[in-house]
């Protein structure tokens, strides 16, 4: 079912009427496209505001209700204030049944737990890009395109070429570009325990390789001993007289 867009003309132009129109609660805004000419419209903000949290909204044929009039349009652009949520303007374009319309879709990521990159690698998955720019007729405009990353590893990525789009709908890429969806690989804190971890088994092998055995001390006991030789006894005192005795003094005469 198509999401509907009440809208009415506004009558007054420049930036002192948009500044009014805009403190009265209401969204200046512009239609154009198709073979009519360009319509400034204005629109209520809350249930526009609304509107454009659904994704749905960005990405699909709209009706828009114009002066008791409906026309299928596609919203084109919006600009929100710097940092109110508040809605500055917004621009839809006519679209025709029979005219191929250039859209940004929505990627839906799924079966990412599927993996191999998550289930049997320990891998982190990266989105690169959250959308993608086709081509196709207004009937077969898709709300999203899936992204299947069951067969996704580490080491490898998913491109633009490689997804499966519906039926009656292309990329609208220039000639051989292929930008990357998404990406597997390890993380960095993982690569950087391993690193560490390895470090410090191979530092550990190389000190019990190159220890040197401590050396062994050995026991009193088994020092062997040399016996010394006695020092020579100092030659005793000649005894006073010599040999003799008292009788070496000589004779009296």
């Amino acid at each position: 079912m198509a999401i509907e867009v009440v809208a009415q003309t506004r009558k007054q132009q420049g930036t002192g009427a948009s500044r009014r129109l805009r403190r009265s609660g209401k969204v200046p805004g512009i239609l154009y496209g198709g073979k009519k000419p360009a319509v400034t419209i204005e629109l209520e903000h809350n249930p526009l505001y609304h509107h454009l949290r659904n994704e749905k909204f960005h990405a699909s044929i709209l009706t828009l209700a114009l002066d008791g009039g409906k026309e299928q349009v596609l919203l084109r652009s919006v600009n929100m204030h710097p940092f109110k949520m508040e809605v500055q303007h917004i621009d839809f374009q006519r679209v025709s049944a029979d005219e191929k319309v250039h859209m940004k879709v929505p990627l839906h990521f799924v079966k990412a737990d599927e993996s191999i990159a998550i289930k049997e690698q320990g891998g982190l998955i990266t989105h690169v890009l959250n959308e993608i720019d086709i081509r196709c007729l207004p009937a077969d405009l898709p709300e999203f395109v899936e992204v299947d990353l069951s067969g996704l590893a580490v080491g490898h990525s998913i491109h633009v070429r490689e997804l499966v789009l519906p039926k009656g709908v292309e990329l609208a890429v220039k000639g051989t570009e292929n930008p990357t969806v998404a990406s597997a690989q390890i993380p960095k804190a993982a690569i950087a325990e391993e690193e560490e971890a390895a470090a410090a088994a191979a530092a550990a092998g190389v000190e019990g390789a190159v220890a040197p055995a401590a050396e062994a001390v050995p026991a009193a006991a088994d020092v062997p001993t040399v016996k010394q030789k006695a020092p020579e006894a100092a030659p005793a005192a000649e005894e006073k007289g010599g040999k003799g005795g008292k009788g070496e003094k000589g004779e009296k005469k």
